[in-house]
């Protein structure tokens, strides 16, 4: 399997983090499914110097771009409109 590691940074608009919050269940339900099966790795919020969330990292692996790109269509984030830039890099988590 491929790792990726994502960042993503959600809108900046005033409804930004109240879009985040009503999506927020959804998100953690595809996510408790992802690692059931073995594709999330580990992730969290970014957040800003007062502690609010402002995006995400995570690291996942699919067997393929296309698989986590079949994921991110219907991320709730994504669907929701919380993360606005997304960007995605092959990984390699250290085994140390």
């Amino acid at each position: 399997m491929q790792q990726y590691l994502i960042h993503a940074y959600d809108y900046t608009d005033a409804q930004a983090l109240e879009r985040r919050m009503a999506v927020r269940p959804a998100h953690f339900e595809t996510v408790k499914k992802l690692k059931e099966s073995g594709n999330f790795i580990l992730g969290g919020a970014i957040l800003d110097s007062e502690g609010k969330m402002i995006g995400s990292n995570a690291v996942f692996q699919f067997d393929s771009r296309e698989e986590l790109d079949a994921y991110l269509a219907v991320e709730p984030y994504v669907v929701g409109k919380v993360w606005e830039k997304i960007t995605i890099h092959p990984f390699k988590v250290a085994n140390v």
